[in-house]
């Protein structure tokens, strides 16, 4: 997540047209104290009962947790890209996202 926020004003124009959630089956207030101490510009959900991450395939039954999973919804709601799973130490991965990101504004 420290990627995601050191990477935010460039990757996600600093939040202009774009909205970052990031979701976990941790309860809101480990998320939010989490959230605060880091200084995350960007917003967390509590999905504790795993409703979103089995809605869309981010859900590992094994280890009861959302897997790194990353979608970019388009303004229209439909999944424009999805990296499953998300490989945050690869540069790589970002330069992907940065790309599906720009394209998903253009279009929309």
């Amino acid at each position: 997540m420290n990627a995601y926020r050191d990477q935010y004003a460039q990757l996600f124009k600093t939040g202009q047209g774009i909205v970052l959630i990031a979701i976990s089956v941790d309860p809101d207030t480990a998320l939010y104290s989490w959230a605060r101490d880091a200084q995350f510009p960007f917003l967390f959900a509590s999905d504790t009962g795993a409703v979103v991450g089995k809605a869309y395939g981010a859900f590992s039954a094994q280890y009861k947790v959302d897997n790194r999973t990353l979608f970019v919804v388009a303004p229209g709601g439909k999944i424009a890209y999805v990296a499953a799973p998300f490989r945050e130490i690869d540069p790589t991965s970002y330069t992907d996202l940065g790309k599906a990101i720009d394209s998903t504004l253009v279009k929309h």
